[in-house]
């Protein structure tokens, strides 16, 4: 593939449609970084409902999204620098390791290799690569493909034109996830999971510097943990949003377990063991692939990352320190924007940050 000229730009926007809600940040590009101009998140859903994936859907998107812009006073048209992302089972991203071949051979030749590495169809696949690095001693070269459908481009992109906007870059959801954490960080040698946790699903992406990258999606998000306290503590699904973010995983734990013990099902696993459970088998996996388990920390992001005790049960469980990552750290913030920490923009930040 022929390598693109980098484009220059003063601003950027970064936008994460989700499945529970829009995020959208607006940067300023900076001496020294980043300013953070504005920013917004509006949820898909009305409050208090209870939605389901097979509810969704993505028509409901593009109304939200006009009135955001409305609202931050953005003109659509006028936006030159928009990077959007694409996620879920439609996508796939893997690091395989090829011979050496020239510009004028490569991208030809790796069409036929991801047919062999990613599950998508050949005759609906989208495919980008980026060579990673190439190995002295061997002179193989490590390159991270990329994949989507036709399909799935063509309705992101409905979206985008519906709300008035044209599409810029579009970028997966996993590389988002993982330059949100490196843009905004030093980061020592190690291996680094962040964990994305959206609403239906917790985005695991494994990477570091000069280690091999690893992505995968956990079919369990903060849905299900409002679910699962709703149903043990016999609450609507709004009380239990609320429960989840003021008491926690843990205080809710020992409250069903005085108070309803007979009507729980000891065998189910709550949501948060089975994220843990997840990470541990894909670990587990990684660490024949990779031949590495220098495992330095465990990064959450996204909107559920906020429930209380969540953090502390995912070390817990896997041994692992563990965080909730705050996207605007290293960006420059001021007025009513200076105490901003919250991790479910860390998508759009990573997003909006994407230099080309």
């Amino acid at each position: 593939m022929a390598k693109k000229k980098a484009k220059k730009f003063k601003e950027s926007i970064g936008l994460d449609i989700g499945n529970h809600s829009i995020k959208l940040v607006h940067l300023k590009k900076i001496h020294q970084g980043y300013k953070l101009l504005n920013y917004e998140v509006r949820s898909t859903i009305p409050e208090g409902h209870e939605s389901s994936l097979s509810d969704l859907s993505s028509d409901r998107f593009a109304p939200i999204l006009s009135g955001m812009l409305k609202s931050m006073k953005i003109n659509p048209k006028k936006v030159k620098h928009l990077v959007s992302s694409i996620g879920g089972d439609d996508t796939s991203i893997k690091q395989i390791k090829t011979i050496f071949l020239p510009d004028d051979e490569l991208e030809s030749a790796l069409f036929f290799e991801a047919k062999k590495h990613l599950p998508i169809g050949g005759a609906e696949m989208l495919l980008d690569f980026q060579v990673v690095s190439v190995e002295e001693k061997t002179n193989n070269m490590n390159v991270l493909l990329a994949a989507t459908t036709k399909t799935m481009l063509k309705e992101h992109t409905r979206i985008l034109s519906n709300a008035g906007m044209e599409a810029g870059i579009v970028d997966m959801e996993s590389l988002a996830v993982a330059n949100s954490y490196f843009l905004n960080n030093a980061l020592e040698d190690g291996v680094y999971i962040l964990l994305n946790i959206g609403a239906y699903k917790t985005n695991m992406v494994i990477c570091g510097p000069n280690v091999k990258i690893f992505a995968r999606d956990i079919g369990y998000g903060g849905f299900h943990i409002s679910k699962d306290i709703a149903k043990k503590n016999k609450v609507s699904f709004e009380e239990a949003e609320k429960i989840k973010f003021e008491y926690g995983i843990k205080e809710v734990a020992k409250k069903a377990e005085t108070s309803s013990l007979l009507t729980l099902d000891i065998s189910d696993k709550t949501p948060a063991e089975q994220i843990a459970m997840e990470v541990k088998r894909s670990l587990r996996f990684y660490v024949k692939e990779a031949g590495t388990s220098d495992f330095r920390k465990i990064v959450l992001m996204g909107g559920s990352a906020k429930t209380i005790g969540l953090a502390e049960y995912i070390s817990e469980q896997l041994n692992i320190p563990t965080e909730v990552f705050n996207p605007f750290e290293s960006i420059e913030t001021s007025g009513s924007f200076s105490d901003i920490k919250d991790p479910q923009y860390a998508v759009a930040l990573g997003l909006a940050m994407r230099p080309e």
